[in-house]
This record gives C-alpha cells, structure tokens and sequence, in this order.
C-alpha cells in the first residue's frame, strides 16, 4: 500500500514482550469440547468403574472421589470376611449404581474440561482397562471365598446330624427316634440340596455308619428288640431318594426277615396268644412281608418241631406247662398266613388232648386235687369219645373225696376192674334231702339216693338209735358190688338240704364173704355239742354215714 500501511498479527508474549499466556483450566461453558474429550470421558469413565475414583482423582474433583472410595469401604465392611449367603442384594445393587452414576457423570465432566497435567488420555484408557480388573479379580476371589464358607457352613451340618447319631445310639430306639430323624434330615438335605458339596459327597459313609447305629440290637443278636428300628430303615426309601441311599436303601430287608423269624420263634407257644406274646405277630410279618425269603422257609419246620418237643415232654415232670405250650403254638399255627403253617395246628390240638389228660393226672399225683378235679371233669366234658373218659372222671371222683379227705388220694384208681367175688353195700338214705355217694378204692363211682319222703333230722343222740330203723317206711336205698379192699366214701347234701348241711367223709374196708349196710342222715348239733331242741340260726347240720350192721 501506498501509505506504507501494513496488516500485521498481534502477538502474546509474557509481560510488555508478548508471551503466550497458559490455556484456562476448563473447558467453556459453551462452544465446541476441547481437543480429545472423547477420549479423555472414555478413560475417567473406566478409571471410575474401578471403584477406586481414579477418574474424579484425575479430574481433580476430590469431594467426588471420596464418594467412590465410601462406597467402596462400605462394600467391603459388608461383604468381609465372606458369608456363605453372600452380599446383601440390596447392598450390591446399590453399588453398582453407584459405579454406573460415577463413571457417567466422570465422562460427562472430562468431555467438558481440558485436563492439566502431562497425562495422556489414551495412557488413562489402557490404565482404566487395567484397573477393571481389580473389581473383576476381587468378586471372583470374594465368590471363592463364599462358597468356601458355605462349604464349612454345610460341614457344620453335617457333624451336627453325626452328633445327634452319637447322642441317640446310647439310648433304646423308640426313645432315640426322634433324634435319628432330625439326623436323617441333616443328611437327606445335604444329599438332595447340595449334590456337588464336599459335605454330600461324605453323606454315603454317614449313612452307612446311620445305619449301623439304628440297626445296633440286630447285630448284637437281640432280634425282638431289633424288628421296630430295622423296620424304620427298611420305611426310609419313602422319604429319602434312593440315589442318596444307594445299597442302603434294600439293605434292611435280609436282617429285618431274620430278626422277625428269630424272635417269633423265640416266643413260641409262650403267654399271650392272639395278642403277639406268642411269636403269631413277627411270623405274620414275616409271611406276609417276605414270603419267598430263606426265613419265611424256616417257619413251619421250626413250628413242627417245637410241637414234637412239647408232645414228647407231657410225659415229662410237667405235663400241664407242655399242655399250655401246645395250645399257644396251635392258636399261633392256626392264624398264620401259610397253608403249610395253618395244618399244624391239627398235630398241637391232638397233643392238647393227651396234655389235659396227662396233665389232671400229674395234679392228682401232686396233690392238687381241687385242680384235678376241674382238668379231668372238662377233659371229659369235652373229649366224650375219647377211650380215656371213663378213666377221667374215675381219677376226678377220687380226687373229689382226697380233697376233702387225703388218704383217698395215696394211688389212682385202677383203670380196670378187678375180678373176683364181689360184695354188696346197701346204702340207705333217712335224709329230708337227696345225698350223693362218691367212692374210690379198687373201683370207683358214684350213686344218687332220693330224699326221704318225711323223714326228719335227729338230735346228734337220737341219730344213732333212730336212723333208718323206723318200721313201715321205704328208704331210698342204693345197692353197690364192691371187690374186697380199702374204700373211701363222701356223702354230699343234695337237693333239699340247707346250705349249712356239710359234706362228709369216711373209710372202710371191704372184706371177702360179708354184706354191709350203711345209713345217712342228718343231725342238728347245737355249738357246745349238746341234745338241744331246733334253734333257728346257731344250728349246724351235717350228713353222716352210719354203718348200722355186717353179717355172713
């Protein structure tokens, strides 16, 4: 230009000499980012996610940082030392959204600010990157970390199930069942909740030693007492999956069906029929449970054989308790669920009946004569065509008179009539009642007189001089053909005579060549013995026999 103008470019320097003065420390407000803000977000955004609040560190907004690192101390308070349930839902949420609004609001921050400093955003990227995995590494170790201590938190378990085993198997089952099934959920829980535990993979040797403490009675060989737990094993398959139970789960079956036979056979024929006491419930278990097992087999040979035991030991010193084995083992026979079984009841009833005589005999023997009597009156009562009837109540009639009067009762009487002469007995009767003559001595029997038709009781002095002597009247009379030898009589009041009209017993012998007569009547006594009149209450009647003569 003409002027000599010239356009020139003002420069900056410091002070008067136009330095360039330093960039502003923040982006504007407005206008374009600076240079390199996308990369710049993208590193303090990442820096951020590391929960270390790096990218706020780097942005130089401290209160912000510290933020980041509360959260992160509070993380760490909660989730150390590690819980097998691990950090709180709510608590790890709200973390992470912590995290996620940190690392936004550190990219939005950097995007408008130009950052001082020699650092290099893409260094800061890499660094970022880096740091992700301090979180990443840490969850991972924590998660290991937790599911050690779920691991311990299943041991403790299963040593608390091993402690009620322990505590239970010191006592009697019925009263340890509880404890057994609160260990058995221990275990069924582990098992079928946590397969892959190092706690279920030790649950097999825990049932197996389960077992072997339930089933303590069967293996030290005390059967009854072992059915009830034995049987709770064999009910477990029901609850507790088989895969769990392994060879468990049909173990119980062998040991069960031995202890049910061995027990049953153990209290056969013992007290109790019909109510298990005699070995008829375990032996119906067994039939009915385990019909094809090697003990069901057993049964009916183990019956038949403890009915040929007893049948043989009624000849024995104890014919009536062999008689009440024999009962208790054809009731227990006859209600089992096994033909074979069921007709052996027929072999124990045939040996009752030679029991109940063979036992009768004993009681007279013993001198139980009361008790003979009743055995051999219902043995003939129930027995009518058996060949030995005639025979019982011969044995029930002596026993009747020993009772009363013992010398009756030194021998039985003879099961066949003895030969020879015979001799009569003519019995009268001078009783207002009928009278009852038992007798026993070479025979034995009975006869029934009439009452005497107005016939009256005597004085005990008038008895002797007046009975059966009364001219004109027609006693009820009785004639018996006895062999010689010792006798023994009991005349019993009978119908028409007062409750307090006594029985009474004598003796005699019977002699070749003679002919005996004899006379009953009843006398009043008064209580000192004297020949009083009839007194209404302190009278005491009896009947007395009375030989009244003998001849050739």
């Amino acid at each position: 230009m003409e002027s000599g103008d010239r356009y020139g470019v003002a420069g900056y320097g410091s002070g008067g000499n136009g330095a360039v003065p330093p960039p502003p420390s923040h982006a504007p407000s407005v206008g374009p980012p600076p240079p390199g803000a996308p990369l710049r977000a993208a590193a303090a955004a990442l820096l951020n996610l590391t929960g270390l609040g790096l990218g706020y560190a780097l942005l130089g907004r401290w209160g912000r940082a510290a933020v980041c690192w509360a959260a992160t101390a509070v993380l760490l308070w909660v989730a150390l030392p590690a819980d097998p349930d691990g950090v709180p839902a709510g608590v790890l949420v709200g973390y992470l959204l912590v995290l996620v609004l940190a690392a936004v609001d550190g990219g939005r921050i950097a995007r408008r600010s130009a950052v001082g400093g020699a650092w290099r955003p893409g260094l800061a990227v890499g660094l970022g990157v880096v740091l992700l995995a301090v979180p990443a590494g840490g969850a991972v170790v924590y998660g290991s970390a937790r599911d050690e201590a779920r691991e311990q938190m299943l041991l403790e378990r299963l040593e608390s199930g091993d402690e009620r085993v322990a505590t239970a198997s010191g006592q009697p089952f019925e009263a340890a069942k509880s404890e057994y099934g609160k260990a058995l959920d221990v275990y069924r829980a582990l098992g079928e909740d946590h397969p892959g535990s190092r706690a279920a993979k030790l649950v097999p040797d825990r049932l197996k030693a389960y077992y072997d403490a339930v089933s303590t009675p069967y293996a030290k060989k005390r059967h009854c007492e072992a059915v009830a737990p034995l049987t709770y094993l064999r009910t477990l398959p029901d609850s507790v999956d088989r895969k769990v139970l392994g060879e468990l789960a049909a173990w119980p079956d062998t040991p069960l069906a031995e202890s049910l036979y061995a027990c049953g056979v153990s209290r056969l024929g013992g007290a109790g029929s019909g109510s298990g006491g005699d070995g008829g419930t375990e032996l119906g278990e067994l039939l009915r449970t385990f019909p094809d097992s090697a003990s069901a087999r057993r049964v009916a040979p183990a019956i038949d054989e403890r009915i040929k035991d007893q049948v043989t030991a009624l000849k024995g010193a104890e014919p009536c308790t062999a008689t009440e084995v024999l009962r208790g083992l054809g009731a227990t026979a006859s209600r089992l669920p096994d033909d074979s079984v069921k007709k052996l009841s027929a072999d124990a009833d045939e040996g009752v009946v030679d029991g109940v005589y063979a036992c009768g005999v004993d009681q007279f023997k013993d001198g139980k004569f009361g008790a003979a009597r009743t055995t051999l009156t219902d043995f003939a009562r129930t027995y009518k065509s058996d060949g030995r009837v005639r025979q019982a109540r011969n044995i029930a009639t002596a026993a009747e008179i020993a009772d009363d009067r013992p010398a009756a009762g030194k021998r039985l009487p003879p099961s066949k009539r003895p030969g020879g002469a015979r001799m009569e007995l003519v019995i009268s009767n001078d009783a207002p009642n009928t009278v009852e003559v038992l007798y026993t001595g070479p025979v034995t029997g009975t006869v029934t007189l009439r009452a005497c038709a107005g016939c009256e009781r005597y004085s005990a002095s008038e008895g002797p001089r007046r009975a059966c002597k009364a001219s004109g009247r027609n006693y009820p009379k009785a004639r018996l053909q006895l062999p010689a030898g010792e006798y023994h009589f009991l005349y019993k009041h009978g119908t028409g005579a007062t409750a307090r009209v006594d029985s009474y017993s004598s003796g005699t012998r019977v002699q070749p060549g003679y002919t005996y007569t004899s006379c009953t009547y009843v006398i009043e006594r008064s209580p000192f013995d004297l020949d009083l009149p009839l007194l209404p209450d302190p009278i005491q009647p009896v009947v007395s026999p009375w030989g009244a003569g003998s001849s050739r």
